[in-house]
């Protein structure tokens, strides 16, 4: 039998080197779907940033002549105390916020996932919250505080609860981080929820063989092993807080005077009351000062999966 003749790998490389090299066509039909979510995007975010960065720089009331006045609007929001104090209004509560919201949302969900009775009516029970409007909460929270705890304090005789503490400006705030920490503590559940089943039951044997009590458990296994969905929790949170409205709104609707007005409403108050540009240079500074903190956010926590 005659063998058959050896290729050269030179021709064999030649062979091959159209398929190897083959650029790999892109269906037009993707582009198909792209086309109209771009397009919708653009028009809906982009465009109105856009101008609503140009307008920043004139003296535009929403409506009719506007002139260019340049850097005025930024100069003159940086002395104005009421959008400073919703900056530091919106920073403080957003910060004690995402932190009693974890704290809470982590120990109820080590609860629910531990091994006790009645854990999926527990669990429907405590997400009901997440799926009630933000502003309907704040209403009902509203008759709670004004009414219902104040009938409470003078039954029993308590000073401290017989006055609303909406109406108290050094305290009001408080009532805003329970409100929005009721409704956000069911959506912050559910991940911690996601992560702590993904941990295997036989890394908690190990460690009781070891003799870890339950706290050593939690701090030296669970928590570890769950840190990455502490980080998506807290950006999110953070995120989310930094626009709230509609709680503050239906509660305290910014007041006493200014003590609750965050900086959205500030720039929706500042719309309605013809400082169109004005507000627009507000919402500029607000818009990069809410992207440098997610980014600092995430490179704080870039490659940190353990504590």
């Amino acid at each position: 039998m005659t063998p058959s003749p050896a290729v050269p790998r030179n021709a064999e490389s030649r062979t091959r080197s159209p398929l190897v090299h083959h650029k790999r066509r892109i269906d037009p039909l993707y582009y198909l779907f792209l086309f109209p979510s771009l397009a919708l995007f653009s028009l809906a975010v982009t465009l109105p940033a856009l101008l609503g960065f140009g307008y920043s720089f004139t003296n535009s009331i929403g409506f009719g002549d506007w002139e260019f006045i340049g850097l005025r609007n930024y100069v003159a929001m940086f002395r104005d105390q009421g959008i400073l104090g919703s900056y530091t209004f919106t920073l403080g509560f957003s910060l004690i916020t995402v932190i009693v919201v974890n704290i809470l949302a982590f120990a109820l969900a080590l609860g629910l996932t531990s091994k006790i009775r009645f854990t999926s009516a527990l669990r429907t029970i405590f997400v009901i919250p997440m799926v009630i409007s933000g502003i309907v909460i704040a209403f009902v929270f509203q008759y709670l505080f004004a009414n219902t705890v104040p009938g409470i304090g003078q039954a029993i005789g308590s000073d401290a609860l017989s006055t609303t503490i909406l109406a108290d400006p050094d305290w009001a705030w408080l009532s805003i981080v329970i409100v929005t920490a009721w409704q956000s503590i069911p959506g912050t559940m559910l991940i911690y929820i996601a992560g702590l089943v993904t941990i295997p039951a036989e890394v908690y044997e190990a460690g009781s063989i070891d003799g870890a009590t339950g706290w050593q458990s939690i701090r030296h296994i669970t928590l570890p092993l769950v840190s990455g969905f502490i980080v998506i929790n807290t950006i999110l949170g953070f995120k989310n807080y930094l626009n709230a409205y509609d709680i503050i709104v239906g509660l305290t609707d910014g007041g006493p005077g200014v003590a609750t007005r965050s900086v959205a409403m500030s720039i929706f108050r500042g719309f309605d009351g013809g400082d169109y540009a004005y507000q627009m240079a507000n919402a500029m500074v607000f818009f990069l000062i809410s992207i440098a903190l997610a980014l600092l956010q995430l490179r704080i926590t870039r490659g940190r999966t353990a504590f």
